[in-house]
């Protein structure tokens, strides 16, 4: 089995929820039920990469696994063979935040950067991946560079970085390890948009990054018109939650050769196949009429040999 990390960016706003909620926000995005790490699950991103290949059938049930002719237990033919493709969630690895300099800053963090590692995998896919992210000071933030950064505001005690309501001091050297990050990341990006990512990346402790991935997402309030009055129609005023546009995304997809006894394909033929060309346009979650939901994906196609597991 072969595996290959993803990255997804949100290009409009992105909503994969739960379902109505009883708390503050009537529908609130998927968030990991341990951390509270927003996600996309893997099997909804599945379903959207098999009906973006749906023209060639037979090479599209190799890797997806073959349609059923009924849906249930009785749509079960014992002739039917497993798909090839294993998509796993994409979760949240940059956020960006509104910036008090800059216009807003791609925030991340250490848990972040260290669960991406763990996806990347320590192993290969499209180079090294990035060394070890060390812990941060409670309220405290770092940068690649201090020279190249847009997102700082220089004062008398040292730079600071003012994201939504949060003023936070920035550590007086660049970070190393965060560079690299960057440097890593920009490989899967077109080349006109590598830098908005090297100068706007920011690194902030854990504490603060779970209360931006809480306050700091995209709240809509939403209501449906009646037909009849062209009105807003009574008890229909709700509110949804989204990621916000340029969120970054990373997840990890994984391959068999195909078990189709009419389309043979290796493994890295299946992630090939899975993956698309690079910047593939998906529309994931609701709201598509509204334009809600636009995202690139992207991989590492160039470097070292792809993982193996």
């Amino acid at each position: 089995m072969e595996s290959r990390a993803y990255l997804l960016q949100a290009l409009s706003p992105l909503h994969v929820g739960t379902g109505q909620s009883v708390g503050v926000i009537d529908l609130p995005l998927m968030r990991m039920r341990s951390t509270g790490i927003p996600i996309i699950p893997g099997s909804s991103l599945k379903g959207v990469l098999r009906d973006a290949s749906a023209s060639d059938t037979v090479r599209t049930d190799a890797v997806f696994g073959p349609r059923r002719a009924k849906n249930g237990p009785e749509g079960d033919e014992p002739s039917e063979y497993a798909g090839a493709l294993v998509v796993g969630d994409a979760r949240l690895l940059a956020l960006p935040v509104r910036s008090f300099v800059g216009t807003f800053a791609l925030v991340t963090s250490p848990l972040l950067l260290t669960l991406a590692r763990r996806d990347w995998g320590g192993r290969q896919g499209g180079g090294e991946a990035p060394p070890p992210v060390p812990s941060l000071k409670k309220h405290r933030a770092r940068v690649a560079s201090l020279k190249s950064c847009v997102c700082l505001h220089e004062q008398a005690g040292g730079a600071r970085v003012y994201l939504e309501d949060l003023d936070l001091e920035v550590d007086a050297e660049d970070d190393a390890v965060l560079g690299a990050w960057a440097e890593a990341l920009q490989r899967a990006l077109p080349g006109d948009e590598r830098e908005l990512l090297a100068r706007r990346l920011v690194l902030v402790d854990d504490e603060t990054m779970s209360f931006l991935w809480e306050t700091a997402m995209q709240v809509d309030t939403r209501v449906s018109i009646d037909p009849d009055t062209g009105t807003a129609a009574k008890g229909q005023l709700w509110t949804e939650e989204s990621l916000p546009a340029e969120t970054l995304l990373m997840g990890v997809m994984a391959a068999s050769a195909s078990w189709s006894p009419k389309q043979a394909m290796a493994a890295s033929a299946v992630l090939d196949a899975a993956l698309g060309g690079q910047g593939t346009m998906l529309q994931l979650g609701g709201k598509a009429t509204v334009g809600r939901g636009w995202c690139r994906l992207l991989s590492w196609t160039t470097g070292d040999a792809e993982a193996r597991r």
